[in-house]
Parts: C-alpha cells; sequence; structure tokens
C-alpha cells in the first residue's frame, strides 16, 4: 500500500515509517496537517495515518479537509487512521465524528500493526476493484459501444456546458453534422460487418481529426460523437471561421483519402462523408438555430452531390 504518515515527531515517524517499511508497504511522510492535505491533493494514498496533535494543523482538522475534498472530487474514500499515545474514549468520539476510522496506539505491539495494515491492503484492494468498475460503467454511460465516440446523451451534456461557457466569453462557436454517403447500400452490398468496421474507421478519423484541431489551437475543446446510426457530430468551441472550414474539409478529405471501398457510391468508388456546418460569432441565445442550420447545410451537401462540406 501507498501510505501517508502524518506525525511532527521526527523520531516517532522514523519508527513506525521503519516498521511499515519493512513488511512491505510505501511510506510518504508529512510534518503537519498542512502538509497531509498538500500531498493527498497531489496523489491520493491508499492509507492515512495521522497523529492527532500537531503544529499548523492538527490531525482532526486534516481529516475534516480531506473528507472535504474527497466529497467535492472524482475519489474513493481513504481510510484514515489515528495516532496517539493517549488512548481515550474522548480521543476515539473526536477521531470519528472528524471523518477517522479507526485510532491505533503509537507503541502498538509489531504483530498487531501488521495485522492492521493487512485489513487496510484489503480494502485498499476492494476500493481499486469499485474505482475499476465505476470506471467501466462511466464510460458505458457516456461512449458508443460500437465507435468508442461520445454518445449522444453525453454529447448534449457536454455540449450544453461548452455552450454556456461560450456564451460566457461571447466567444465563437462551430459544430459540424456528418453523414456516410449511401450507408445503406454499403451495408446490402458488404454485410452489417462490414458496416459496423466501416463506421468505426470512420469514428478514429473523426476523433483524429478533433484531437489535431485542439491541437493546433483552431479550436478549444472539439470533440467527435456519434449522433446516431451512421450520423456524427463534431462539436468545435472557440474555432474561427478559417479553422472552421478548414476542419470540415480535413474531415471530408480524410475520409475520402481512407480509401475504404464503397461500390454503392458510385461516382467515388470508396466510402465518402457529406458535411453540413453551422457557425456563429458570438455564442448567444439557443443552440437549435445552429443544429438546423447544419442539418440543411447537410442536406444541400447530399444535394449538391456528397463527398462534400456545405458551411453556414
Amino acid at each position: 500500500m501507498r501510505i501517508l504518515l502524518v506525525d511532527d515527531s521526527r523520531a516517532v515517524a522514523t519508527v513506525i515509517g521503519a516498521r511499515l517499511t519493512t513488511i512491505g508497504h510505501d511510506v510518504i511522510f508529512a510534518e503537519n496537517g498542512e502538509m497531509a492535505l498538500s500531498l493527498f491533493r497531489d496523489a491520493p494514498p491508499d492509507l492515512v495515518l495521522m497523529d492527532i496533535e500537531m503544529p499548523v494543523m492538527n490531525g482532526f482538522e486534516a481529516a475534516q479537509r480531506i473528507r472535504a475534498l474527497e466529497a467535492n472530487q472524482d475519489w474513493a474514500w481513504t481510510p484514515v487512521i489515528f495516532l496517539t499515545a493517549s488512548d481515550t474514549h474522548e480521543n476515539l468520539v473526536m477521531a470519528i465524528e472528524a471523518g477517522g476510522d479507526d485510532f491505533i496506539a503509537k507503541s502498538m505491539p509489531e504483530a498487531v500493526l501488521e495485522a492492521k495494515m493487512k485489513a487496510m491492503a484489503r480494502i485498499a484492494a476492494l476500493r481499486a476493484q469499485l474505482s475499476r468498475a465505476n470506471r467501466k460503467l462511466e464510460a458505458l454511460a457516456s461512449h458508443d459501444g460500437l465507435t468508442g465516440l461520445f454518445n449522444r446523451r453525453h454529447m448534449d451534456l457536454r455540449l450544453d456546458n461548452q455552450w454556456a461557457e461560450a456564451m460566457r466569453l461571447e466567444a465563437p462557436f462551430g459544430l459540424l453534422m456528418l453523414d456516410v454517403d449511401h450507408f445503406k447500400r454499403y451495408n446490402d452490398h458488404y454485410g452489417h460487418q462490414a458496416g459496423d468496421d466501416c463506421l468505426r474507421a470512420i469514428a478514429r478519423i473523426l476523433a483524429d481529426v478533433g484531437d489535431k484541431a485542439n491541437a493546433a489551437g483552431l479550436a478549444r475543446g472539439a470533440f467527435a460523437a456519434r449522433y446516431g446510426g451512421e450520423e456524427f457530430s463534431l462539436i468545435l468551441p472557440a474555432v474561427s471561421a478559417e479553422g472552421y472550414a478548414k476542419i470540415a474539409q480535413a474531415v471530408v478529405t480524410a475520409v475520402h483519402g481512407a480509401a475504404i471501398p464503397h461500390a454503392g457510391n458510385a461516382e467515388w468508388g470508396v466510402v465518402t462523408l457529406s458535411v453540413g456546418g453551422a457557425r456563429v460569432a458570438r455564442a448567444e441565445g439557443s443552440l437549435v438555430p445552429l443544429f438546423r442550420t447544419a442539418d440543411a447545410n447537410l442536406y444541400q451537401a447530399k444535394r449538391s452531390g456528397r463527398n462534400r462540406a456545405e458551411l453556414g
């Protein structure tokens, strides 16, 4: 385990730290509660062993602040065990009320310390399993199972936040709606498994274009999402007019350049995209007109021959 040991006595910290290291744990030291909080913020440990009486910030206050940090962050609960030379009922009550989980004497026998650490190690392992399970659930809830892009629900949530921020900053905002040309024909000709592979390949291209747009400073916080079926979206916060046009053309060029055979897309012979865009120089009001404009431009791109972007 990674243990944060907090004690203002260097002699006590050295002795307990050596005992913990001997039985296989990684120990980080802090001299007071304030230092412990800083270390906890940087890298939450598996366990906190906390002295009570310390200068600058005592153990009870530090424990309360650790619990407050956990309440506001996506961290699992971290056990806090208080260390004391005075094993009184009053201290035990105060320890629990401050957010502590246990209370041990600094002079406890080696065998008792080792047994306590074994119990805490089991808890740490369970916490790690729970954290992994939560991350998987979060990914399932926010990502499309086929393509790995954000799903429609998460796109809407993230888009609302980005639009609100753009309005606050009076910043530009753009979006692209993208549709795979003649995708039904693709499925009919190559089969649904090949169709799924095609959508995954396009999703990788869109994610790559979004990442490059962010890296190049053409947009801030650009991301791709699967809108539904063979339709995708690319959200472009803070995008300039020039960057907006570059990104739209980059998507069209990249998908065409991937040269995925498509016998049903007779004019081109490979998989292509139609793209409809919308952009405002300053975000204000509702997002609905932006989507309506992008959707209308998408259909205009299809009417104009596909494998192109129509921008508004």
